[in-house]
């Protein structure tokens, strides 16, 4: 609540089971629900930085909460300096997926075997790429290989 951390914390934090990401968006988040009393029952599992994004990974009812206000999720994303990302906490490959092209909503997700034995996963997403797409599909598979080591292959369902 006043932005300092406890002992324990501290002691995680240098140890490397906490980053600074993870302080920051707590110290983030308790600063906003003094405003959002909603905000007091989120669980932060985790907060990861990305290519100058950031990945939170909370509760699938916080998610949903955030993804049903278009204004909560605004007040949020104003909050880190790049794009926001909302992952539910302890999911699998094919859930992260689903969760970083939100909204867009994914035909498929497969796995292939490239030349030289490298598995790689193909996304299919409904749609056509244009420069309105509503995100950035790059950036999407720079921050799956970063967080997960997935590395992704994207078609879309129209040419």
């Amino acid at each position: 609540m006043n932005g300092i951390l406890c002992p324990q914390c501290e002691s995680k934090l240098d140890q490397g089971k906490l980053t600074k990401a993870d302080v920051d968006a707590s110290i983030k988040l308790v600063q906003l629900s003094q405003k959002i009393p909603q905000l007091e029952k989120f669980t932060l599992g985790a907060c990861r930085e990305s290519h100058g994004s950031y990945v939170l990974y909370l509760n699938s009812s916080d998610i949903m909460t955030i993804r049903q206000s278009r204004e909560l999720y605004r007040i949020l994303q104003n909050e880190f300096p790049g794009k926001l990302w909302l992952v539910q906490e302890g999911a699998d490959y094919k859930k992260l997926i689903e969760d970083l092209f939100f909204p867009i909503k994914i035909l498929a997700i497969n796995q292939v075997w490239a030349p030289g034995g490298i598995q790689k996963t193909k996304v299919v997403v409904s749609g056509r790429k244009t420069p309105r797409f509503p995100i950035d599909v790059e950036k999407v598979i720079a921050v799956a290989k970063d967080l997960r080591k997935i590395e992704l292959v994207v078609e879309f369902e129209r040419k």
